[in-house]
């Protein structure tokens, strides 16, 4: 069994396409080919259905999607395990996260950790939060910034509590309140994070037992912003989303104060790689003696 033909497979799978794939890792598309074609003779059974669109998995391949990855996965941990031993930090960070953190939290997270530990490499994956707590739970990522509490028995470290506020245009009649009477949500045109993304907002309604009149919705939370600037609607967003980019909207604190409580999870911490272990424990620092909303 070779681990590296297994490599090449998972990236086949993750770019849909021998030619990315073989672009990325340095090696020509019929390199890429033959190393697909040598394991599907190995397993004796066909990996892969190619067409117009690109690659995808077959029956039989989608069946070893999950034991691949976690062979891979144990794989990096002993290399990084066998490197800590020769005191050497090594390896690839793979981490979850969605927009906000990574604008306003990781790049100087990043920057200190590799001043430390400047052998290892960091992999971003953004998504909303249902698509990280997906792929913590698949083996994709190695840890991810999630919001708590989570739908997975993940272990889950506590990061920071942050404010839910509503933004209003600057032109918009409430815009005077010192706090957004959240009532209103059911009579003002209400743009919501899209499903996936949107859990806090929904918690706010359903402890609230509000429905909120909702006429747009976004994945994309500065989307929302310029939406609201622009008179679409009104909507509510976590403090750090807002954190620069609201000049021209009003920020107000909501008249039932809600809060989003953000974490970082990995799937079992006593399975996770030592660079891994290491990155965690540093958010937990670095969120703890930096001055940060």
């Amino acid at each position: 069994m070779s681990i590296h033909k297994y490599t090449i497979l998972m990236k086949v799978v993750e770019l849909g396409s021998l030619t990315k794939a073989a672009d990325v890792l340095g090696f020509t598309q019929s390199g890429v080919s033959h190393a697909i074609s040598s394991l599907e003779e190995e397993l004796g059974f066909t990996l892969l259905l190619r067409g117009r669109s690109g690659v995808r998995l077959t029956s039989n391949g989608e069946q070893l999607l999950k034991p691949i990855r976690e062979m891979l996965n144990w794989n990096e941990q002993l290399k990084q395990v066998a490197a800590s031993i020769h005191g050497l930090e090594t390896g690839t960070v793979r981490i979850g996260t969605f927009t906000s953190v990574s604008v306003h939290w990781l790049p100087q997270m990043i920057k200190e950790f590799q001043k430390q530990y400047p052998r290892v490499d960091f992999k971003l994956m953004e998504g909303d939060y249902e698509e990280i707590e997906n792929w913590i739970a698949e083996g994709q990522v190695d840890c991810g910034f999630i919001t708590i509490p989570s739908r997975e028995a993940f272990d889950v470290y506590p990061l920071r509590k942050e404010r839910m506020l509503a933004i209003v245009s600057m032109e918009h009649p409430l815009g005077h309140l010192s706090c957004f009477p959240l009532a209103q949500v059911e009579s003002e045109s209400f743009i919501v994070p899209r499903e996936g993304s949107d859990y806090d907002v929904r918690r706010i309604m359903e402890k609230a037992s509000l429905k909120p009149n909702i006429m747009f919705s976004s994945k994309d939370d500065y989307a929302i912003i310029a939406m609201v600037e622009n008179g679409l609607g009104v909507s509510i967003l976590p403090e750090l989303v807002l954190q620069g980019r609201a000049q021209h909207v009003h920020c107000m604190e909501l008249d039932v104060p809600s809060y989003r409580f953000l974490g970082i999870a990995v799937h079992t911490m006593k399975d996770a790689s030592p660079a891994t272990r290491h990155f965690v424990r540093h958010v937990q620092q670095w969120l703890e003696t930096t001055d940060t909303p």
